[in-house]
């Protein structure tokens, strides 16, 4: 087990390097922030002076060297427009994103997996073809239509749940949280089930192909002959195969939920990363953008870890094998 993390982690560090130079490379070819910066009237000494005090004067290399050494110190540089940290300005949005990212992947598991089981278990009931109807239907619909369908319905029309931002946050572990007060809770509810629909419906389907699959093998039928009541088979022995897959894929979709929430936090004008990283577009604030894709590449890392040795201690024979080799 020990050596299957530490290749692991030798893959990790790689792939976060090439990340860094792609995304440095990419952010740097596109837009010039100075336009952004300084207006027209400027003389071209002002010009020279904001150019040389972003450090744009400098040859790229010079300044992916200044990059890497600096963000191995935890300094991702200063915004362009705040005048701040850039890792600093993330890292206060980082909780409202990473909530609603994991109320969402929760709601998911939540409804998907017992809703998947019911649908395999059971595929010519009525039940189960409107489950995977609606699963269909979780697919098609784009994000922000539902979400501006969700406000209309539930905020506007019948009241119940608030539209927009975040209500009561508490303090937990140096985090503030809305989801642990009644106020916070109702305000992340519907951007929480925006951002929920696609990987609902995507967990329904995973779940119902792995039990179709798994129900008529051999282990599950030597266990009904052993005598097993049919809640522990399902439960036991059948769970813990169908299980593989789909923490597979939750583990990369949570990844996803937290760099691809720009459009619900946008819908529902969630104060998180996905609405601060559209700001920083606009403006062409580099290092808020560098710093937010690099974050967004650490998470993906860690979450593949994490997921790596979920599925080895799910499925023992991934990590012999990755000895083995």
């Amino acid at each position: 087990m020990t050596v299957f993390i530490i290749r692991r982690l030798m893959q990790s560090a790689i792939v976060v390097f090439v990340m860094s130079f792609l995304v440095f490379g990419g952010v740097n070819i596109v837009g010039d922030p100075v336009e952004m910066m300084v207006s027209d009237e400027a003389d071209q000494e002002e010009r020279e002076r904001v150019i040389k005090s972003m450090g744009l004067d400098k040859p790229w290399y010079i300044q992916y060297g200044k990059f890497v050494t600096n963000a191995l110190q935890g300094d991702l540089g200063n915004s362009f427009v705040y005048g701040e940290p850039a890792l600093q300005i993330i890292v206060q949005r980082m909780p409202a994103t990473f909530e609603l990212a994991f109320v969402s992947l929760l709601m998911s598991i939540i409804i998907g997996i017992p809703f998947g089981v019911w649908a395999g278990l059971f595929p010519e009931r009525f039940s189960s073809k409107l489950i995977m109807s609606g699963s269909i239907v979780g697919f098609s619909l784009p994000t922000f239509w539902v979400g501006l369908m969700m406000i209309m319905v539930f905020a506007v029309m019948l009241g119940w749940l608030p539209s927009t931002g975040r209500g009561d946050t508490v303090i937990v572990f140096g985090m503030e949280l809305s989801f642990f007060t009644p106020d916070g809770l109702s305000h992340i509810f519907l951007p929480a089930l925006n951002l929920a629909l696609f990987n609902t419906s995507l967990v329904i389907r995973l779940t119902r192909a792995g039990v179709r699959e798994a129900i008529h093998m051999d282990y599950i039928k030597f266990a009904r002959a052993k005598g097993l009541s049919y809640r522990r088979v399902i439960m036991v022995h059948l769970m813990k195969n169908i299980m593989i897959p789909v923490v597979t894929v939750l583990g990369l979709e949570f990844g996803g939920l937290i760099a691809f929430s720009v459009v619900t936090e946008t819908v529902f004008a969630w104060p998180g990363m996905g609405k601060l990283i559209i700001e920083s577009i606009q403006n062409l604030d580099r290092p808020i953008i560098v710093a937010y894709l690099m974050i967004i590449v650490l998470v993906f890392v860690v979450i593949n870890l994490v997921v790596d040795i979920l599925y080895s201690i799910l499925d023992p024979r991934v990590r012999l094998q990755d000895v083995s080799s």
